[in-house]
């Protein structure tokens, strides 16, 4: 059966079914399908639009806010852009003594060969001797480019041999 013969079979059993009916049920039955008809267009339609629109209402002061921040930060991003990084202090048995003594450490010796510089440790604090690497890090641009470290029988004791580098920024 097409669609067209089932639409008109569904018109004419409804027919039939107001037409069995008097007056004021044919009225009471309108007014239900009336109310039914707005109950769904209320949900379907104006409560989600009401809903959305509440909550947008709460959010965009939220939203303003971290889009300032985003613009303000783009703006910072966009000036340190055009500055360019101060050169790293050269490396020198200076600096590195320096730093050493800064962060309590006493080496055996420090040597220093080409772009390198080679620091020997006898029985040092093992976090000593990272907080100075660290040190090292931020303030020289040196990075390890070769470590031996034995462990002692002393807790927080090492045996170390570092050896560093100072990175280049080409």
């Amino acid at each position: 059966m097409n669609l067209s013969g089932l639409i008109n079979q569904y018109r004419q059993s409804f027919s039939a079914f107001l037409a069995a009916r008097d007056a004021r049920e044919r009225a009471l039955l309108s007014a239900a399908a009336v109310a039914v008809l707005l109950g769904l267009y209320y949900a379907l339609l104006i409560g989600p639009a009401l809903a959305g629109r509440e909550h947008l209402n709460r959010n965009l002061p939220v939203l303003r806010q971290q889009a300032a921040q985003l613009q303000a930060l783009s703006k910072e991003a966009a000036a340190l852009s055009g500055k360019t990084a101060a050169p790293p202090i050269a490396m020198s048995k200076e600096i590195i003594e320096a730093a050493l003594t800064r962060n309590g450490l006493k080496p055996q010796s420090v040597t220093l060969t080409g772009d390198f510089a080679k620091v020997q440790f006898a029985a040092v604090s093992f976090s000593g001797t990272l907080d100075w690497l660290e040190d090292m890090q931020r303030t020289a641009m040196l990075s390890v480019a070769d470590a031996n470290i034995v462990a002692l029988t002393i807790p927080d004791t090492v045996d170390a041999t570092i050896s560093l580098r100072q990175q280049r920024k080409d």
